[in-house]
């Protein structure tokens, strides 16, 4: 009997465990797994490339956004916070733009 095909998440978790260090790779799986409602993982997916990699700016802004959706507005404002910061550092400025008004929205 044929293997069935691997879903996006699984193929994707096989990608970051093979590649751990890959920023794309881990955002795209916690991206994912908001789609498919695992908020938990998520949050953990999105914890880890921010932990591995403070500069990975999109990561702060879907972060923040998830955290305002599930009520916890006060970590969500501070990870937006930073996020403005790494995107000046950056030189992001719509990315900083994005989150700031977000922040905003949050308040």
């Amino acid at each position: 009997m044929p293997e069935a095909p691997k879903s996006r998440r699984e193929i994707m978790e096989q990608f970051v465990a093979q590649k751990p260090g890959d920023a794309f790779a881990r955002y795209g799986l916690a991206l994912e797994c908001v789609k498919l409602g695992d908020n938990e993982a998520a949050a953990d997916h999105f914890r880890k490339l921010l932990e591995d990699h403070p500069e990975y700016v999109a990561g702060y802004f879907q972060f923040g956004q998830l955290l305002g959706r599930l009520g916890q507005l006060d970590q969500a404002r501070r990870l937006l916070s930073e996020g403005i910061v790494a995107a000046q550092k950056s030189g992001d400025m719509h990315a900083r733009d994005e989150m700031q008004a977000a922040l905003t929205l949050l308040r």
